[in-house]
């Protein structure tokens, strides 16, 4: 068994679309079937709440994302698979852990600086204001997530490093405290990793509302393609494949030798009505059996909700290990013990 351990997680406030998919859910997929490291995925629902007060957007959020995973290849038996609301034990952790936490360190959080800076641009009379203990002190949860479950690699993005970091500050001080018990992770950061514009050119993110949903039916799929900015260059002209969201987002799901064809096709100046049409075909055949899959799952919630408490009872049973050797540590245990 190897001593690696990768962990992800993603929040339940939207439904995955194409820049999810190839940027984090398809390599994590993909690493979780070819390493004999550990690997636990989790729906982020607690996380959801902290700017999200819309119920029932984060239950259908939390439907989506779980059948994204299984559709996409997921195998719940080869993973731990889990809601983080499933295990409780992560939020008894994340007091023990908000008791060791300085106010300092999260007042460095780029979340709450960013809100903060906002009201201060504003000429807010309160900087804090909006600023929720949620939003303050989420990191800690996030520590909780991590070393719950003694993970050692976590992908992030680059704009996540700093959670990972504070992570790491959090257990190197309840270590020190109480001794050792939890173990450092690492951020896996892939700067080959994917990032795919949307719609509008600008980077493929739900606060934009330039997306793509992945499993899109085909109808509106295929008009969402055609929605895809271009330039106004006409048939015959050359255009620029290395500057065309149309191009990136195909490149990510096209092979090598597909991906030089089409550069061929540019240079020789391919119309964009014609481009649209080949990235829709190319993607719609090579996400149809997905769709399916996704659609069916969908059609279950209660078997995608057994699956999730298949896999948090295989997550509690480790939980309940660590949160046993935490407590002992911080002086909560049997009076007789």
């Amino acid at each position: 068994m190897s001593n690696k351990t990768v962990l992800t997680g993603i929040t339940t406030t939207g439904i995955p679309h194409l820049g999810n998919y190839a940027g984090a859910i398809r390599p994590a997929i993909e690493s979780s079937q070819t390493t004999e490291a550990r690997s636990f995925f989790f729906l982020a629902d607690y996380h959801a709440i902290i700017k999200c007060h819309e119920p029932a957007r984060i239950r259908e959020s939390a439907l989506a994302i779980a059948a994204t995973w299984l559709a996409g290849g997921l195998d719940p038996n080869k993973v731990v698979f889990y809601r983080q609301s499933d295990v409780p034990e992560i939020m008894e952790l994340t007091w023990a852990l908000t008791c060791v936490t300085a106010k300092g360190l999260m007042n460095r959080a780029h979340a709450y600086k960013g809100v903060v800076q906002e009201n201060v641009e504003a000429n807010a009379v309160d900087p804090d204001k909006g600023i929720t203990m949620g939003l303050f002190s989420y990191p800690i949860l996030m520590a909780a997530d991590i070393l719950m479950f003694k993970a050692t690699h976590v992908p992030v993005g680059k704009d996540q490093i700093q959670h990972i970091e504070m992570a790491r500050d959090i257990a190197q001080r309840f270590n020190h405290i109480f001794g050792e018990t939890f173990v450092l992770p690492e951020a896996v950061v892939d700067d080959a990793g994917m990032i795919l514009k949307g719609l509008d050119g600008r980077k493929m993110s739900k606060s934009y509302n330039n997306t793509i949903p992945l499993f899109e039916d085909e109808k509106k799929f295929r008009k969402l393609i055609n929605k895809i900015v271009t330039n106004s260059l006409e048939p015959g002209e050359p255009k620029d494949p290395d500057t065309c969201t149309l191009f990136g987002i195909y490149s990510a799901f096209a092979s090598p030798s597909d991906i030089v064809s089409m550069r061929k096709q540019y240079q020789e100046g391919i119309a964009w009505g014609e481009a649209k049409k080949q990235v829709f075909e190319h993607l719609n055949e090579l996400l149809k059996d997905k769709r399916d899959a996704y659609n069916q799952l969908i059609q279950d919630p209660a078997e995608i909700d057994r699956t999730l408490r298949l896999g948090a009872d295989k997550a509690r049973q480790e939980a309940a290990t660590l949160l046993s050797q935490v407590r002992r540590a911080v002086g909560i245990a049997p009076l007789a013990g």
